[in-house]
């Protein structure tokens, strides 16, 4: 599990910096460690901004944050379960994809009565020529 410390916003603004012209589709595959990084910090910024244990978001292979206040998990499988691919989670976290149209295409699978993020997302917005405030 990744941790939910919080997260320099300078770090986490590079690290989405670094990939955003592959997530607007100008650029190729970024490198494993700068998409790694993007997620990672991105999902601590989600930890931190929704504290809690209820719900769990899964990011393969890079990693799962715990989040959203409700009912405590320890055992087994969450009942507040999030996953989908980086790109998913990153044109989410931006701003670039909504929540209801990435659930609705199956690009997010959320199951549990707590497992929405619209309320928590985007964490920030980019657009072509940088963060937009």
């Amino acid at each position: 599990m990744a941790s939910s410390r919080s997260v320099d916003p300078g770090q986490l603004r590079a690290a989405v910096l670094a990939i955003s012209p592959w997530l607007q589709g100008d650029a190729p595959d970024p490198a494993r460690p700068e998409l790694a990084a993007a997620v990672r910090l991105s999902l601590r910024a989600l930890a931190a901004d929704a504290p809690g244990r209820s719900v769990e978001v899964r990011v393969p292979p890079f990693a799962a944050v715990q989040c959203v206040e409700g009912p405590r998990h320890t055992r087994g499988t969450p009942p507040n379960v999030i996953e989908t691919d980086p790109r998913t989670w990153l044109e989410l976290a931006t701003g670039q994809l909504d929540w209801t149209t990435a659930v609705g295409d199956g690009r997010v699978s959320a199951s549990g009565s707590r497992a929405d993020l619209s309320h928590w997302l985007p964490l920030m917005r980019i657009s072509r020529t940088g963060f937009e405030d």
